[in-house]
């Protein structure tokens, strides 16, 4: 292969992936391909109801069942402790919430179906799943709670009875006494309910995990896809297994997409150590799809009510909101930090002087729920942009214009919000002026008049949103200069499919003169790798960069050094390019091969950027439908977005990241529906019944950045990953309301607004 002039690799080129050759080619490494010498494979035995007290009968015939070596229960590892609760918040009166235990291995109670019951390891899955059906679980069932609000009744049984009510926490934002009195004073008030729909992550390779012991070394080896290998080693080591973490190494191979959903520790993982530190076997598991759709923690699942005070010339006074928010069984690991940081950005790009908001977490007997690409904050975007939009309406100022008289406004930077967020930047309104500029906003009323005369409603919607990315937090990069002159770069971020091995090359390339092929990127061994805080939070750009930056920096220090005793000249007249150390303007230089012989030690740049705020990305998404009456269904014709990320790295790669968000916004408005009955059985547990938007059903997607850099971070980033998703929901729904609203005299339509819903809408206000 030809190599590209290092000039072509700097920030802001448009550059392919380096990784997609081997992927889209059938050579990419996921663990599910990884082969292991002697390993044994296991089926985890679930629960098939949602509620219930069990025993269990069986047990003897299935560990003697041909082939199986091991079975584990909750009475046979005593040894590992609950899985952890790694976000326990303030509640409003000042006090901890309780964690009830999630246990590894359910002992006499199960909560949701899909509770693990069973670790079955044996020769082989078959093996494993013939010995479970051996084994008989006795279900002494019980009522099981389903419904939010439902949750809250008196008379409704509990999930956790010692807890004496389905009630989790009660987390609250902002100041009451001053809301009151912003609503006593208020001219208007606007109130609104909306339902953010539980989602299922679906990413394309599942779950599974490989767990080795080398009693010689009395050290674990676990290989799986995750988010974060030190994250999962620690949790494993110190909360769940009581061991130093210097006993494990975790290694991550490819990953097949994560969405937030991977960045957890999950049951199999302890089991699967376990079992091959008893076996001295590496034990194997791969989860399967019904695995994915009934253990996976899900996402969203709010029931929010808010209102909306206004001064006699529409300006906002305050703002109210009461978020009852599914945890499903189990506090999640990090399940209750959610609908705090979702909270935390409840007034949007607003104005807002006076805020109360509350969240209360509600244990249902459902899978658990926990961050999933967004993590909160397109709950709060689609919140907040539903009861603009309908204050825009009820106002009569209309979508662009009510917003424009409520933003903040640049001369306000920085502006601190009533939850203490602090916008360092943002044009706000001059990103929805280029939006409306690129959709033709102004002749919407035209193509509205010609649907309809096809006899279809059509509706325009916008979402201009802000969200909270890298959340404060620090990691570190190194860079190592190699004896052939190449580099190798070591991080603790986890591409899960970003690109981080071309974002992270292109500055290493800009710095040292090289081209992709001459930076390795290292991610996901713990071993190598010292410490890192994986990948989510949209955090790898705006934190790994900068970090990547610093230490090619080192490095390129180091080398001039050196190489300014070869060369004899001084530092500021040496160029790096092509391999080369140069000296300016002559032909005089020396390789980088020979500037790493040239010492007995190893040449590296290190840095660790320490981020104490976050970076809020920002900007306006404009969608288009037209829906037709007969059928429910609607038709996206027209999807525009402007976005704010500071600065823009590698416009192909955020091209992708944009796409992909804003396509799993829509499927989330338009599709996804995780249904429970009333037994608390997953209805819709295969994508068979999980509808996930297909290619056919988009639109070209057209985008644009109007970037205002950052002053978080000396690169200006403000990072991407999770923006499509938290400007898209509403940006659809706003629409869908629109059409339904002028087509039929639907007053509200909740997601997901499927074609069945949307039908049954239009007959009902018929």
């Amino acid at each position: 292969m030809n190599k590209i002039a290092p000039a072509k690799f700097g920030v802001g080129a448009p550059i392919r992936r380096k990784e997609d050759a081997a992927l889209i080619s059938g050579h990419g490494m996921y663990t599910g391909d990884v082969r292991v010498e002697n390993c044994l494979h296991s089926f985890v035995l679930r629960s098939a109801m949602a509620h219930a007290k069990i025993s269990l009968d069986g047990l003897e015939d299935a560990r003697s069942a041909p082939g199986v070596k091991l079975i584990l229960t909750a009475e046979d590892i005593g040894e590992l402790n609950p899985m952890p609760t790694k976000a326990v918040m303030q509640q409003v009166d000042g006090s901890k919430h309780a964690c009830p235990p999630q246990p590894v291995l359910c002992g006499d109670t199960v909560r949701y179906v899909g509770d693990a019951i069973a670790f079955i390891v044996a020769d082989s899955v078959e093996a494993a799943k013939s010995a479970a059906e051996l084994i008989e679980v006795d279900y002494d069932t019980l009522d099981p709670v389903i419904g939010l609000e439902a949750a809250l009744s008196n008379d409704a049984p509990l999930v956790w009875p010692e807890q004496g009510s389905n009630q989790a926490f009660v987390q609250a934002h902002g100041d009451k006494a001053k809301c009151d009195a912003a609503f006593e004073a208020a001219d208007q008030i606007v109130s609104i309910r909306v339902e953010n729909n539980r989602l299922i992550a679906n990413y394309m390779e599942l779950r599974s995990c490989i767990a080795e012991f080398d009693p010689g070394t009395d050290r674990y080896t676990l290989t799986l896809g995750t988010q974060g290998g030190h994250s999962v080693r620690d949790i494993i080591c110190k909360d769940i297994m009581g061991i130093d973490p210097a006993r494990m190494r975790v290694v991550t191979p490819d990953v097949g997409g994560g969405f937030g959903t991977k960045m957890f520790t999950y049951r199999e993982y302890p089991l699967a150590l376990v079992a091959a530190q008893r076996l001295g076997q590496p034990v194997q598991w791969m989860g399967e799809r019904m695995d994915h759709f009934i253990t996976d923690a899900h996402g969203r699942d709010n029931v929010t009510k808010a209102e909306l005070a206004l001064d006699k010339d529409k300006k906002i006074l305050g703002l109210k909101i009461d978020v009852l928010a599914s945890m499903g069984a189990y506090l999640h690991q990090f399940g209750p930090f959610i609908p705090h940081v979702g909270t935390s950005m409840s007034t949007g790009l607003y104005d807002i002087p006076a805020l109360w908001v509350t969240a209360t977490g509600v244990f249902e007997n459902k899978v658990p729920t926990d961050a999933y690409r967004g993590a909160g904050r397109p709950e709060a975007a689609y919140l907040i942009e539903r009861l603009i939009e309908k204050a825009a309406v009820e106002t009569g100022l209309g979508s662009s214009e009510f917003r424009r008289l409520n933003f903040v406004k640049p001369e306000q930077m920085p502006y601190t919000t009533q939850t203490n967020r602090m916008y360092d930047t943002g044009e706000f309104a001059g990103h929805m002026d280029k939006a409306m500029e690129v959709a033709d906003w102004a002749g919407f009323e035209a193509r509205q008049k010609e649907s309809a005369a096809a006899g279809k409603f059509r509706g325009i919607g916008m979402c201009s949103y802000i969200e909270a990315c890298a959340f404060a937090g620090s990691e570190e990069a190194t860079l190592e200069l190699n004896e052939n002159g190449t580099v190798t770069l070591l991080i603790g971020t986890q591409t899960n499919g970003q690109g981080h091995a071309t974002a992270y090359g292109q500055v290493v390339a800009e710095q040292l003169g090289l081209t992709l092929e001459d930076i390795d990127v290292v991610q996901g061994d713990t071993d190598r790798v010292r410490k890192g805080g994986g990948t989510g939070g949209s955090r790898s750009i705006p934190l790994g960069l900068p970090s990547v930056n610093g230490a090619s920096k080192s490095l390129v220090q180091k080398i001039k050094k050196l190489a300014c005793d070869k060369l004899e000249v001084g530092a500021e007249d040496l160029e790096l390019i092509d391999g080369q150390v140069r000296v300016v303007g002559t032909d005089q230089e020396i390789s980088l091969a020979d500037i790493a012989a040239s010492t007995d030690e190893k040449l590296y740049g290190r840095d660790e950027v320490v981020q104490d705020e976050c970076t809020y990305p920002n900007g306006t998404h404009i969608a288009e439908v037209e829906i037709d009456p007969e059928t429910g269904t609607t038709a996206i014709k027209r999807y525009v977005i402007v976005d704010d990320f500071g600065v823009t790295v590698n416009p192909m790669l955020l091209l992708g990241q944009v796409h992909g968000g804003t396509v799993q916004a829509i499927s989330q408005a338009l599709c996804e529906h995780t249904v429970y009955d009333e037994d608390g059985q997953l209805l819709s547990a295969s994508l068979l019944d999980y509808q996930l938007i297909r290619a056919s059903d988009l639109t070209d997607i057209e985008f644009q950045t109007r970037n205002v850099p950052s002053t978080t971070n000396a690169m200006g980033i403000k990072g991407a990953g999770e923006a499509g998703t938290i400007g898209g929901c509403a940006a659809i729904m706003n629409a869908v309301q629109k059409a339904l609203n002028d087509g039929a005299g639907v007053v509200h339509m909740d997601m997901p607004a499927t074609p069945f819903r949307v039908w049954e809408a239009i007959q009902a206000a018929q």
